[in-house]
């Protein structure tokens, strides 16, 4: 066991806090590590820290800013393996879902190197007679994420490398539950280059989260987790002036037509629910039988119970335990209130166990049928290995059930239909839609967004759009709006 460093101005150093996080392997709750509490100095001396190196940092042209990103997605390369050990111990996932945790941030690396491509700007002649206009995308100065313990590579890398790479300076608070992953992370980044200070981490919980989000330094805030932290983090970031990205929570559908591919919809469905122990945000929570499918769901449960948790080094395990006893606690108290509020429990995942690991958090496959929209199990998040089976007559009643629901973030459909599909990619009130694909996740270069109650804010967090109206002279008397300037007169500014 150690103590987790902080990140700050260039160096790893100790915090002087007298207040410490457990850090647990989730498959033992062994205490395998400590995360500090930061103090108050600490956090302003990251802040403070970022806000000078910005001043300089800006000012590198974008190409060099593109090489740093170029070095470290080949260090993350070469290191991919190590990280997701890390990642698989600190999480519990297993080696194969860890790796592709760590994979999908390297992609987002890949694309934060092409930077130079999505900061240019625009510009138009004679937009009134003898006036062109010109605009430059500029960096905002010192951003901050704040990342949850379900994907401790991916999620982290999707922020700071496009961030910095945008020339802004990042302080980063990981999740105090799984905070090794991201010092291996600033490790790599300061290997690849990356000057002293433009990447800061710090640790703790609602005390630094609060210090971000009202510190004037602090320009644009990244934050990923549950639906109440999710409205929190924005109603206060933009209340202090702050530019606000909050992906919050989910509840999943997919909808299965009965002219799919039977056996494609039953693999769909088991990976799409059980795997990672459903502890993901694109997870697929609830299933929509229409018409004839319905009569698939025996099936389904006979495919559910051949999967099971496992520890990360054992290869036959479909997933890895839930993250803490009390995130295994609630997805079993969820259970629970299924089969009390009628919903037909057809597998049970409630006290699990795993020979030789006695402790660990463990949540098997749970399936249930009947479900309706009064349950618990249907309006919460469950955030756990439990798939919930509803039964519609039409894709009609299917998509009308879906748009309902105060959740937008992922949808998918399985259908044979091109024109089922078309229409439910039209009329379907959800941000990420997959046809034929039951986690629709887009690449780095595409958007990641919900709608609804699961993305508040602005997609486009780290830079901003500075306008200059060129008279016919081009003199020094030219007019110059920013996004963070009032307009004047009939000019209008559109935000990037």
């Amino acid at each position: 066991m150690h103590n987790v460093p902080l990140y700050l101005a260039g160096d790893f150093v100790e915090s002087q806090t007298t207040d410490w996080i457990d850090v647990t392997d989730p498959a033992t709750n062994r205490v395998i590590a400590r995360a500090p509490v930061t103090t108050d100095a600490e956090m302003q001396r990251a802040i403070e820290n970022a806000g000078e190196v910005f001043k300089t940092w800006r000012d590198v042209p974008v190409s060099e800013r593109a090489r740093v990103m170029l070095r470290y997605q080949a260090l993350l390369k070469e290191h991919h393996d190590e990280i997701a050990g890390i990642l698989s111990q600190e999480t519990g996932k297993t080696l194969d879902d860890a790796k592709g945790d760590v994979w999908r941030g390297v992609e987002v690396v890949e694309h934060a190197a092409s930077v130079g491509s999505m900061m240019m700007g625009e510009t138009l002649g004679n937009v009134a007679r003898n006036v062109d206009t010109h605009s430059w995308i500029q960096p905002l100065g010192v951003c901050a994420g704040i990342t949850p313990f379900n994907f401790p590579a991916m999620i982290p890398l999707w922020m700071f490398p496009m961030a910095i790479a945008c020339g802004n300076t990042f302080v980063l608070k990981p999740s105090e539950q799984v905070p090794l992953t991201a010092m291996r992370l600033a490790e790599l980044f300061e290997q690849a280059g990356a000057p002293a200070g433009t990447l800061q981490v710090v640790h703790g919980g609602k005390a630094q989260v609060d210090t971000l989000l009202t510190d004037p330094a602090i320009k644009a805030i990244s934050f990923v987790g549950s639906v109440p932290v999710g409205q929190y983090i924005y109603e206060t970031g933009t209340r202090n002036m702050k530019r606000v990205q909050s992906f919050a929570g989910a509840k999943n559908h997919m909808v299965i037509m009965p002219d799919a591919d039977k056996q494609q919809v039953i693999n769909a469905l088991v990976g799409a629910s059980v795997g990672a122990a459903g502890q993901r945000c694109m997870a697929i929570s609830v299933a929509v039988f229409v018409g004839e499918a319905q009569a698939w769901i025996p099936e389904l449960k006979e495919a559910m119970t051949k999967v099971r948790p496992g520890a990360a080094d054992d290869d036959a395990a479909g997933y890895g335990p839930m993250i803490s006893a009390a995130a295994r606690d609630r997805v079993e108290s969820l259970i629970t209130s299924g089969e009390d509020q009628g919903a037909n429990l057809l597998l049970d995942g409630r006290g699990f166990t795993i020979e030789g690991l006695p402790d660990g958090n463990w949540v098997g496959p749970t399936l249930f049928s009947g479900v309706t929209t009064e349950m618990a199990i249907y309006n919460e998040e469950i955030f756990g290995p439990v798939l919930a089976c509803m039964e519609e007559d039409s894709l009609d009643a299917a998509i009308e059930l879906i748009n309902r629901s105060p959740y937008g973030n992922g949808v998918s459909i399985f259908t044979g239909s091109g024109g089922a599909a078309r229409r439910f990619q039209h009329e379907i009130e959800v941000g990420q839609v997959g046809v034929n694909i039951p986690i629709p996740v887009p690449l780095p270069f595409f958007s990641f967004t919900g709608w609804k109650g699961s993305f508040y804010g602005d997609q486009h967090a780290y830079g901003k759009q500075a306008v200059r109206f060129y008279t016919e002279t081009k003199t020094v008397t030219s007019r110059w709006f920013s996004s963070e300037a009032t307009p004047e007169a009939n000019f209008s500014i559109q935000l990037r």
